[in-house]
């Protein structure tokens, strides 16, 4: 193909990608008056054609190789050299950009959006905390209170999950590997979550209702293992997962009441813009809680489970990870004070 016939069929192509840079990244956009044009009509980029531009560069790169391949003029291929080079700083620079926000919100954002919704975050700790301690407490005085929780299937099936002559500890596996439970582990626990996430969307009172219920279920079951004295096994499989799994049932909360509240008290504006506000700060939490509940399930299945590490270190290492989580959300993402000179 002769070279005019190439440009008549294919610059339509490479002049759209060139649009598409300049709107990009207008700062360095060769053709400024295609840039103030679309400035002028206020251009805004679709979702669509985000996404299509890996394909278009991918495109682009190809005219290229053809130009050089077919020995095109000199002006053609260093024309087509510099859009690839511009489309390759910006592909590149957006994957990097996507992955400095990640680690910015692991480091910074999520905690800084934890202690920004402290208040819904301390109300959810306090409904999941304190009746399951209550509960725990009444079934280690009356034992067969846990019977009002439980029906007598369900307990004989946590006696032989905690029972320390068990060749693994924690749930019945169906697959004896410890993969098949992490796979296992992550839908159960990202269910939980986002059902008292969700349950905020009923005013509230389904946040609510679902921490009441699992610190109750938390409580019976633990007071029922101390009296048939599996208390060793069970705590120190719990003590490991604990950490991130328990938080983040309690921020799940935090976030869900979150949400009941802006539904509640909308103050001046409407129930629809009130809900719509506070769920772009709440889902900053459950992104994390997302990350919290990954971590939790990787450790219960392949650290928790296991027999073959000694119930003191479980303990000392447990221990470390509720400090680590602890320190996480009180200390990191503050912003530093400087001494006055």
């Amino acid at each position: 193909m002769k070279q005019r016939a190439f440009e008549q069929r294919y610059a339509q192509d490479w002049q759209a990608f060139e649009a598409l840079l300049d709107v990009l990244d207008p700062s360095v956009a060769p053709n400024r008056e295609n840039f103030r044009t679309a400035r002028r009509k206020n251009q805004r980029l679709s979702t669509s054609q985000v996404a299509s531009f890996p394909e278009a560069y991918r495109r682009l790169c190809h005219y290229l190789a053809l130009a050089r391949e077919r020995q095109y003029s000199n002006r053609l291929t260093d024309h087509l050299n510099s859009l690839v080079l511009r489309g390759h700083q910006q592909l590149y620079q957006r994957k990097s950009d996507l992955r400095s926000a990640i680690i910015g919100f692991v480091v910074a954002g999520f905690p800084q959006a934890v202690r920004a919704q402290w208040k819904f975050c301390a109300v959810s700790a306090a409904v999941f905390v304190l009746p399951g301690l209550l509960l725990m407490g009444l079934t280690l005085m009356f034992p067969e209170l846990v019977f009002s929780v439980f029906d007598p299937k369900q307990i004989n099936e946590f006696e032989s999950m905690y029972d320390p002559a068990a060749r693994h500890i924690g749930r019945v596996r169906d697959a004896d590997t410890d993969f098949a439970m992490f796979g296992h582990y992550i839908r159960n626990n990202i269910g939980i979550g986002f059902q008292i996430f969700a349950g905020g969307l009923l005013f509230g009172i389904g946040s609510l209702f679902f921490l009441l219920y699992n610190g109750i279920v938390f409580g019976a079951l633990s007071a029922h293992i101390i009296n048939v004295n599996f208390q060793e096994t069970f705590f120190s499989f719990v003590i490991g997962h604990g950490s991130f799994e328990l938080t983040a049932i309690v921020l799940s909360g935090g976030a869900g009441l979150q949400l009941g509240y802006a539904l509640i008290a909308p103050g001046r504006f409407t129930r629809r813009e009130s809900l719509r506000r506070a769920a772009g700060s709440a889902i900053q939490i459950v992104y994390g809680v997302l990350l919290m509940l990954l971590i939790a399930a990787f450790i219960e299945a392949f650290w928790s489970s296991s027999t073959l590490v000694p119930t003191t270190l479980k303990y000392w290492v447990g221990g470390g990870l509720w400090l680590l989580v602890l320190g996480y959300f009180v200390g990191m993402g503050r912003e530093k004070k400087h001494d006055a000179v």
